[in-house]
């Protein structure tokens, strides 16, 4: 029998986002021939999802908590160029809003799950 695993939302959500940023970096090199800040872009926001795989790997619950931690910091950071790229009209309003939608939505889950985890140590 093929093992299925439990679809986990946090792990979803960043893949996604991390989707959606490698295609950022893609057109703003590309289209926009900007190199700097898209690689800023592309650091912290792929390793939100990979520092939220990470965690599911934790060895304990405070392992847990600071990779997740990690992840809550690059999803901010991240937040910061896609503001950055905006409002220095690399982006559109809708592109980056768009963009900052989804890493607010990642932000309260992470909040979210961080919450329950540290009642339950």
């Amino acid at each position: 029998m093929k093992y299925i695993e439990k679809e986990n939302i946090i792990l979803t959500k960043t893949y996604d986002f991390a989707i959606k940023i490698v295609r950022l970096y893609q057109f703003l090199c590309k289209e926009k021939k900007e190199f700097e800040l898209s690689k800023q872009i592309l650091r912290s926001g792929t390793s939100i999802g990979s520092n939220a795989e990470e965690s599911v790997g934790g060895l304990s619950k405070k392992d847990f908590l600071a990779k997740l931690g990690i992840s809550y910091r690059e999803t901010r950071e991240t937040r910061y160029w896609l503001r950055l790229l905006r409002d220095t009209d690399y982006i559109s309003q809708e592109q980056a809003q768009s963009m900052i939608d989804d890493a607010d939505e990642i932000l309260r889950i992470i909040t979210a799950i961080q919450k329950s985890t540290k009642r339950n140590l």
